[in-house]
């Protein structure tokens, strides 16, 4: 059995659990000011090519976006979604929480359009009442998105022009963006990110570290007083140095990029077999995650040899599956799993 329910599903990689043993017995200070923290945020903007990056370790992916939203937001203004991103449909009404709102539009591929960003934000003003509205106070995209695609640099372009001229900041969920950077032929490097996205987090929870993202932005003075919001949304870790252990380790010898390059060269063999299986993946997801849409027989078929998700609720007749690989996945167990696939 191969599991492919998600990307979390194992602890974290063994270089990670060896520094933590390493060090378990030293003693530092709290709250993300101790040296491993500091060397982390480093290696950091030393890979996004900037040193005057400000970077902040968060607990995890929900209570990274909900602090950084609230962050941004003021009390009267929303924060502008795909109708699928991650806020939108899986967290809980933790934005709605913290007393905003999301303003959705429709999804494409999973994807914002600039175009129709732009034009909610000038229907918004043109209207005499929008004094009486919730106001767009942000733009969040998640990329990887919710159905494994990507944006490409000429999409955030676009995207980033849109929210410089309307003065909003964009903000990217990057939970796996490991798993985009790693994918074979993508145009965004993570450069190209820190320009033209005025807030971004790195995944560590989703791509090798035991929990833990990275907030990292060019603009800090949008995030206002970050430190004491973090830890009124509980995302503020005492032992702050088991966080920057983490992401020096993910930092060190491109570990983090390596790692992220295995999942997707996993999920790609699963789809490649999938589809000369005879079965067409539901979306062309060039990450880790891969959606199919099965009869019923064939989706149980396939779950005596791996687990999976539905990608909602199963179907009388077929369903829509998720396969996630991730840094974790065996590659002999994909060896078998496409053996297997064969004889669907």
């Amino acid at each position: 059995m191969i599991f492919l329910d998600c990307d979390y599903m194992q602890g974290a990689h063994p270089k990670i659990l060896q520094r933590l043993q390493e060090t378990n017995l030293e003693a530092t200070v709290g709250y993300g000011q101790d040296h491993y923290c500091q060397r982390a945020k480093e290696a950091i903007r030393k890979a996004c090519g900037r040193e005057d990056l400000a970077v902040h370790f968060l607990v995890g992916g929900t209570q990274t976006n909900a602090t950084v939203i609230d962050a941004i937001l003021a009390r009267h203004e929303g924060v502008i979604a795909a109708e699928t991103g991650h806020i939108s449909v899986h967290e809980a009404g933790a934005i709605e929480a913290t007393g905003h709102k999301i303003l959705t539009l429709p999804q494409h591929n999973g994807k914002l359009k600039a175009e129709e960003v732009e034009e909610y934000i000038n229907n918004f003003y043109a209207d005499d009442t929008y004094d009486h509205m919730v106001a767009p106070g942000l733009v969040y995209i998640s990329n990887p998105t919710e159905y494994g695609t990507l944006y490409s640099l000429d999409e955030l372009i676009d995207l980033s022009t849109v929210c410089e001229d309307a003065g909003i900041p964009l903000f990217m969920d990057g939970a796996r963006l490991g798993y985009g950077l790693a994918s074979p032929g993508y145009d965004v490097t993570l450069q190209d990110i820190v320009r033209l996205c005025d807030v971004f987090y790195i995944g560590g929870t989703k791509v090798g570290a035991l929990f833990g993202e990275a907030v990292v932005t060019r603009r800090p003075e949008i995030l206002g007083q970050f430190f004491p919001l973090i830890k009124q949304h509980g995302a503020l870790l005492a032992k702050g140095r088991l966080l920057g252990l983490q992401f020096e380790t993910l930092f060190t010898d491109n570990l983090y990029f390596e790692i992220a390059g295995h999942a997707v060269e996993q999920a790609l063999r699963i789809k490649k077999a999938m589809i000369k299986a005879g079965y067409k993946p539901v979306i062309d997801s060039p990450t880790n995650q891969q959606f199919f849409k099965l009869p019923n027989k064939i989706v149980d078929k396939l779950g005596e040899w791996a687990s999976f998700e539905y990608w909602g609720p199963r179907g009388e007749k077929e369903s829509v599956i998720r396969m996630v690989t991730s840094w974790a996945t065996d590659t002999n167990e994909v060896d078998i799993l496409i053996e297997h696939i064969k004889t669907l």
